[in-house]
């Protein structure tokens, strides 16, 4: 049967790439008319992500209803331009590679190609869309909440005549800043150091733009009963000439975890531990501190005596995962594993649904990733906000003072891009968060979360918010579909 082909285009980051991954699936699940090629590119930045391309494409060979991927090699010479952002400079090279292998899949397809999905750091493929007649459709991994600030923060750098000096005030300052679609100010704080930094922001605002003008829709991995504010305002703003919003979420991979061997030691021993009374602490795949603050997160599991998994890695390089220890005790503090045996474990890469599935886990220090976050609240675990890098410190003022869902040990944590000393978190501090977190009896917002985790699985079945956004997306795809695509 011919069906509509949409041409997914991830960037190759682990978490962005799972989570477009999991999109394409429900897609395909949901409608028998559709069929999805993703087109996949390798950076040697991110080898898991690597590794997972490499694993989809092997299986998408041998099932003929799964995604067909196109996995692009790596370019042997990107150019170095210290003047623009190293993945700008990566997907423009890419632009005339993704067209050719486009032009070579469809003489082979019978499918009509009805658009491309891409996300939302790739919009410079609507170009490449745009030269196949086909619409664009974005696909944004983060929340409403982010991409409100976001479109915001580019308004002021355009109406300030893109001198960015209303943006660079807020660097280093305590003034709190006013976003339309937000109930409270965001601290100038909790704003993502990239834009602070001229030609990354720059790249940053040209992609809210694109946003505004040249897609036409925006698929947001969240649900409206989470961010209903956030969805109304942005969908009824004029002024920001939004195309359509589907809020199509929580879009999680919730199937087992094969790939570390802890798994089967740690979720035995979280079986014989009391109800909702383990801390998971887990920072995800680019999530690592150096010795000085290991040692104070020791000092705090030790002193708080609750009950913990820790997933403890080595730092990577800019941008890359973090690594695995071949020996906790050079990194821990002498005797800890020692004295904590009896409450903790102390683990390399986490398997980390099926640890906060489990209903010993009663709490989640985090670093606050959009699909971590997600995961938290399926399960219904609250958090504790410990952000590092990217837009993670918003994501922790968004859960711990716009939404209410979350204990704060640090909103504006941030490890640097640039060489730097990181700051400290003091064990105290730690402790602190860990003890509000698990305290079972005032907790209001475990109960809080509690009510978004029955709402969030809700909303994705028949009938339900995310069910209905979806629908309505898949109408708009095969409308604005033309004949002019193949």
């Amino acid at each position: 049967m011919k069906k509509f082909e949409l041409v997914f285009i991830p960037i190759p980051g682990s978490g962005h790439l799972a989570s477009m991954v999991e999109m394409a699936n429900t897609l395909l699940a949901r409608d028998h008319r559709l069929a999805v090629t993703m087109i996949a590119f390798k950076l040697p930045l991110d080898p898991k992500a690597n590794e997972y391309i490499q694993s989809l494409s092997a299986q998408s060979l041998t099932n003929n209803n799964s995604i067909q991927f196109i996995v692009l090699p790596e370019l042997p010479d990107i150019p170095n331009n210290g003047n623009r952002f190293f993945l700008e400079v990566v997907l423009e090279s890419y632009k005339p590679h993704v067209k050719q292998a486009l032009i070579s899949f469809l003489t082979t397809s019978t499918n009509h190609l009805a658009g491309f999905v891409l996300d939302s750091f790739c919009s410079t493929m609507v170009d490449v869309a745009n030269e196949f007649k086909v619409p664009s459709y974005v696909y944004y991994t983060s929340c409403a909440a982010y991409l409100a600030f976001s479109l915001h923060l580019e308004q002021l750098y355009t109406q300030d005549n893109s001198s960015n000096e209303v943006i660079q005030q807020l660097k280093d300052s305590d003034v709190n800043l006013s976003v339309p679609s937000l109930v409270n100010q965001v601290p100038s704080k909790t704003i993502p150091s990239v834009f602070f930094i001229n030609n990354f922001a720059v790249w940053f605002h040209e992609q809210a733009k694109r946003i505004r003008f040249d897609v036409k829709g925006v698929l947001i991995n969240t649900f409206e009963e989470l961010e209903s504010h956030a969805l109304s305002s942005l969908s009824t703003d004029s002024s920001l000439q939004l195309p359509p919003l589907y809020s199509v979420g929580p879009v999680l991979h919730l199937n087992k975890n094969t790939e570390t061997m802890d798994d089967g030691d740690v979720l035995k021993w979280l079986d014989d531990q009391p109800l909702s009374s383990v801390v998971f602490l887990c920072f995800g795949s680019r999530g690592a501190f150096k010795k000085d603050q290991v040692e104070e997160i020791a000092r705090a599991l030790e002193r708080s005596r609750v009950r913990f998994i820790w997933s403890l890695r080595r730092p990577g390089n800019v941008f890359q995962s973090s690594i695995d220890y071949t020996n906790f005790e050079d990194i821990l503090p002498k005797g800890f594993l020692d004295r904590t045996q009896n409450i903790g474990r102390v683990i390399s890469w986490a398997p980390q649904v099926e640890i906060l599935g489990h209903p010993a886990t009663g709490g989640f220090v985090s670093h606050c990733g959009w699909n971590s976050t997600l995961e938290s609240l399926w399960h219904g675990v609250p958090m504790a906000t410990w952000p590092m890098y990217a837009e993670q410190q918003f994501n922790a003022f968004d859960l711990v003072v716009e939404l209410g869902l979350a204990v704060e040990i640090k909103i504006s944590y941030c490890i640097e891009l640039k060489e730097q000393a990181n700051p400290i978190i003091m064990a105290e501090e730690i402790e602190r968060g860990i003890r509000k977190l698990m305290d079972n009896n005032k907790n209001e917002i475990r109960k809080k979360v509690k009510t978004k985790s029955e709402e969030c699985r809700k909303s994705v079945i028949e009938g339900g918010s995310s069910f209905i956004s979806l629908g309505k997306f898949i109408d708009d795809v095969l409308s604005n579909s033309t004949t002019g695509g193949n």
